[in-house]
């Protein structure tokens, strides 16, 4: 879909492929378990292995850099090269890398993970808004403009989160309202104030699938027939939400919903890993209808 939306894109693949979405997480206990070296070439190794069970069976993948990371540049090395098996299979790649800074600092990380023909060139980006949803505007704006997506933090599953996710804001347009309420709030204006025609956003928002949502002050009862704000949903699986629970946890959104799964699919191993993940497609795409 050459010059299409990241919305559009993604709706498409939700179309072709359903909503499932396969982290590529190579904890050392991982590599460990697949007879692989807890090394950069053992990371890269498992992640290629990943992409290739992918291939064909879903349309999004999830890679966590940080995995990479901790083994430096030869890290970033092997991460590049996993990228590079993604884009070749078509699958669209959101990098966990939680980017949040200001002005020419987060305008830096975009550049780097959101520009065409950059080595750590993805499909859409995870960010942190900590220091308010507007600092990440010089991201806003590069994404636009190179067709790609953003997950912006909201309501995470993590408890030490809890306190300033679910605190009320004491002024401004989401006033009364909490800080995850404000952050959803703020990019859905952000994707209907875009005009879009599809059915889908390209800012999206990372909402934990373990979370009772409406503590966080959260109504997702009814989504806009366009432009509805995506949700990248970690938590099914090992984590302990179901799939087929979908509905309930999400309402109005469930079919905006990208379902996020890393180990309990990981966890088969190389050998059963393509069957694990075409097991999880037939149950996600049952509890869509």
């Amino acid at each position: 879909m050459t010059g299409a939306t990241f919305g559009d894109r993604l709706d498409d693949a939700f179309g072709r492929w359903g909503q499932l979405c396969v982290g590529i997480d190579p904890h050392a206990w991982l590599l460990s378990d697949w007879n692989l070296p807890d090394t950069a070439d053992g990371a890269e190794t498992f992640g290629r292995l990943v992409v290739a069970a992918c291939a064909g069976r879903v349309g999004l993948v999830k890679p966590q850099l940080a995995f990479y990371e901790r083994f430096g540049s030869r890290g970033y090395l092997a991460f590049e090269r996993v990228l590079a098996d993604a884009h070749a299979a078509e699958l669209l790649v959101i990098a966990d890398v939680k980017r949040g800074d200001l002005g020419t600092s987060v305008a830096a990380y975009g550049e780097a993970w959101l520009t065409p023909g950059s080595p750590l060139e993805v499909d859409a980006i995870t960010v942190n808004a900590y220091m308010g949803v507007g600092s990440l505007e010089p991201v806003f704006e590069l994404a636009a403009a190179a067709g790609k997506g953003l997950f912006v933090l909201s309501a995470t599953s993590n408890p030490e989160a809890s306190a300033v996710q679910r605190a009320r804001v004491p002024d401004g347009p989401y006033a009364g309202g909490t800080v995850a309420r404000a952050v959803f709030d703020d990019v859905a204006e952000r994707n209907l104030g875009a005009g879009a025609t599809g059915r889908l956003g390209s800012i999206g928002v990372v909402l934990g699938a373990t979370l009772d949502l409406a503590d966080f002050g959260l109504d997702l009862s009814a989504a806009p027939p366009f432009g509805a704000t995506p949700i990248l949903a970690p938590g099914f699986g090992h984590q302990g939400a179901h799939v087929a629970d979908l509905g309930n946890l999400f309402g109005g959104y469930a079919q905006t919903v990208i379902v996020s799964e890393s180990r309990s699919v990981l966890s088969a191993g190389p050998e059963r890993i393509g069957q694990a993940i075409a097991r999880r497609v037939l149950e996600a795409g049952a509890a869509r209808g």
